[in-house]
């Protein structure tokens, strides 16, 4: 038998940082040439040392931790696969990927990692962790030995721009032994100068109520029609990406002023952080984030993601949400401009929102709070063009702002907020489906779309006062982004109830509707406003993007492009359908199946790798199941096949007491039973050129009946079309 076991007021600063202490420790030795031939890591030195003053050497024994980046893995597929897993009626549409299926195809090695991981041991660092998706290997040692590791040296400065606020950097790109060059993507935390801000705002001289003021849930979710969708969160769980805390206590009066319910808002710590027992000036950041989500997605699980502010804890953060794949939406509300922020680290990031992308989470960041100069309060100054980060990314929605004006709890109109961010990148390339935007270049555009964000026609906030909690009127591209995050967790509740694939990566579907006749119905086009260098005009603009949306058209323009919408005609190209095919994951997704099926026990061996498929095998009356669904392209001709070992403790040589049905659509098109038993595996082919055109769902199960085991064990599975 087998055994089963906001910008808070006009001039908000840069948070502050700890300045360098410049003790009397010996400086550091300038690094002494590897023997072996060493490449540059470009993009490695932080912009602000080129305005800074350079004030002297960073100790010797000082300790600095550095995230080493590594290089994705076949990235041309990978982008392949992005695109074809964002457009409906390809075979891959909506089959999105699991960590660890990422991982093995696209993710380092793990000898890659081992190989940094001799490397910084060699130079006497220490490898702190490694993370589960293997592109970050966090390392600390001291100044002396991070400057020889990286060819590099370590000085501080202070930054004039900044009042004189000290960091210490970089004097030069940092390199590695030539050796490694085809592994290292970067190096981040050789500066501490860059920190995430928050994209919150209030009107002048703005005081705590006592009450609310300000508009609450039933204002910006009729508004919007937000509560025309007939969902409520349930099911879906986003991520708030944090740099600071927050008061639970301030999160329930929040919900019981405006009769609101959910699960517990809960922490995830990153690298070790978690400012919940004393928050700090982003406070009101973070309880912004949750109550704008609360109040449009009441029933969405919430998980607060908390990470150090820097560019490692930014890199650490994204790594850890998508190897942990517990949520659907990520909300971004902190950000820097491009042009002051590391972009070896804005590299590393940006892989992990690939990472995103690929298992179907919808990223929506705020695009900004100085319009089209990002940089107003950062080194750089108002004088730069400039766009914020993470909101650039290709694999996030830049969200932009607008004033809102309602009658009661109805949309009336809406203008642009002259300080929404806005503009072009100067680090992403534009992707192929940003398009219709009437937008000339070949760099990417943001924001994407927009909605309430001037703290004119702020939002009724619950937060820490000036000396005791109270209501806030709060705005900001920081309210932006939680309320569109809202809507995707929203959505994904119906698109699962409807049996179509989540939202996933937003902007190719929003893009498809934009361009499509939906638009009128889908968003409310925003014409009128500007930024410092752009105006609104019919249609997209570098201050609103595509609009605002009209939530309920919206929902439906989505769903009547997604899920299971017939696959291409045409010329067909040769491909493998089925996802995790050999169940080397260790898990079953894309696979649905009877709990601890898959399976990598040496009783009953693999026929490849260590993982298979094990239904049935218990000598009493008992049913597994194994299925997944796939598109087959029209004009192909298709086959099923898959390896097949049937163990049975049965005696009989005439009955079958134990069966095993394949079936597609519901049909049964191969029966097998305990009269097939063999010592090994044999391998089954299924013709389905038939249902070329269709979605398929193919179905293995699996019935024992009340004595004597039949095991049927499957593996490396295939639905090839060509």
């Amino acid at each position: 038998m087998r055994p089963r076991s906001l910008a808070l007021a006009a001039a908000l600063a840069v948070l502050p940082l700890t300045a360098v202490t410049l003790g009397s420790s010996t400086a550091q030795a300038a690094p002494t040439p590897n023997a072996s031939a060493r490449v540059a890591l470009p993009q490695t030195v932080t912009p602000a040392v080129a305005r800074s003053q350079k004030q002297g050497d960073v100790p010797a024994d000082r300790r600095i931790s550095v995230a080493v980046s590594l290089k994705l893995r076949n990235t041309a597929e990978l982008d392949r696969f992005l695109a074809a897993v964002a457009t409906p009626g390809t075979a891959e549409y909506g089959h999105y990927l699991t960590p660890a299926q990422f991982t093995e195809r696209f993710g380092p090695t793990t000898a890659d990692v081992e190989q940094v991981r001799a490397f910084l041991t060699a130079q006497g660092l220490k490898v702190d962790s490694v993370s589960t998706n293997r592109q970050v290997v966090n390392a600390t040692g001291t100044s002396a030995q991070v400057a020889a590791a990286f060819g590099t040296h370590e000085s501080t400065y202070t930054d004039p721009q900044q009042s004189g606020r000290a960091f210490f950097a970089n004097d030069a790109a940092a390199s590695v032994p030539a050796a490694l060059a085809g592994v290292v993507e970067g190096v981040s935390g050789l500066n501490d100068h860059t920190v995430r801000t928050t994209r919150i705002a209030k009107p002048n001289a703005a005081t705590p109520h006592a009450t609310p003021s300000g508009f609450g849930p039933a204002t910006y979710d009729g508004a919007y029609r937000l509560n025309q969708l007939g969902a409520d969160g349930t099911g879906s769980t986003v991520a708030l990406w944090e740099f600071d805390g927050y008061k639970s206590s301030n999160l329930t009066t929040y919900d019981s002023q405006f009769g609101l319910s959910g699960p517990a808002v809960s922490t995830v710590s990153v690298d070790g952080a978690n400012y919940d027992s004393a928050p700090g000036q982003g406070q009101g950041e973070v309880e912004l984030d949750s109550e704008i989500v609360r109040g449009v997605a009441p029933k969405a699980t919430q998980l607060v993601y908390e990470a150090p502010n820097s560019d490692q804890g930014e890199i650490d953060m994204a790594a850890k949400i998508v190897a942990d794949n517990r949520v659907s939406v990520i909300s971004i509300s902190w950000g820097s401009c491009e042009p002051d922020t590391t972009a070896s680290s804005m590299t590393a990031v940006n892989n992990s929102f690939k990472q995103a992308a690929a298992q179907g989470i919808s990223i929506f960041s705020a695009s900004g709070d100085d319009g089209s100069r990002d940089c107003t309060r950062s080194t750089s100054g108002s004088t730069v063009k400039a766009v914020d980060f993470p909101a650039s990314s290709p694999y996030n929605t830049g969200v932009g702002g607008t004033n809102l004006k309602v009658s009661g709890t109805t949309y009336s109109s809406e203008s642009a907020w002259s300080t929404a961010g806005g503009g072009v990148s100067t680090q992403f390339a534009k992707p192929t489906w940003q398009t219709g935007t009437n937008v000339t270049g070949t760099m990417r555009t943001v924001p994407d779309v927009s909605s309430n964000a001037d703290p004119n026609s702020g939002f009724a906030i619950y937060t820490q006062g000036s000396s005791s909690p109270g209501w806030q009127v709060y705005g900001g591209t920081s309210a932006a982004a939680p309320l569109w995050s809202g809507f995707a967790a929203l959505y994904n509740q119906k698109a699962l109830g409807a049996a179509k694939p989540v939202l996933g990566e937003a902007n190719p579907k929003i893009y498809a509707v934009t361009n499509s006749s939906s638009y009128g119905s889908a968003f409310h086009d925003v014409t009128s406003g500007a930024n410092q260098d752009f105006s609104t005009k019919t249609g997209y603009d570098q201050v609103t993007g595509w609009g605002t949306p009209i939530a309920d058209g919206l929902a439906n323009a989505l769903l009547g492009s997604g899920g299971t919408t017939p696959p291409p005609t045409g010329s067909c190209t040769a491909a493998q359908l089925l996802g995790n095919p050999g169940f080397e994951t260790g898990t079953a997704s894309p696979w649905t199946g009877t709990s601890g099926i898959i399976d990598n026990s040496t009783s009953e061996p693999a026929h490849s790798g260590s993982w298979k498929a094990w239904l049935d095998g218990y000598g009493s009356s008992h049913t597994d199941t194994l299925s997944q669904s796939v598109a087959v392209p029209s004009g192909c001709s298709a086959k099923l096949s898959f390896w097949l070992h049937v163990d049975t403790a049965e005696t009989t040589t005439t009955t079958a007491y134990d069966k095993l049905t394949v079936s597609v659509n519901g049909t049964t098109v191969a029966t097998y039973s305990n009269l097939d038993k063999n010592t090994g595996y044999a391998q089954k082919t299924v013709d389905l050129s038939s249902y070329a055109g269709q979605t398929v769902t193919v179905k293995f199960n699996g019935v024992e009946d009340s004595s004597l085991q039949t095991s049927f064990v499957i593996d490396d599975t295939a639905l090839n079309v060509s």
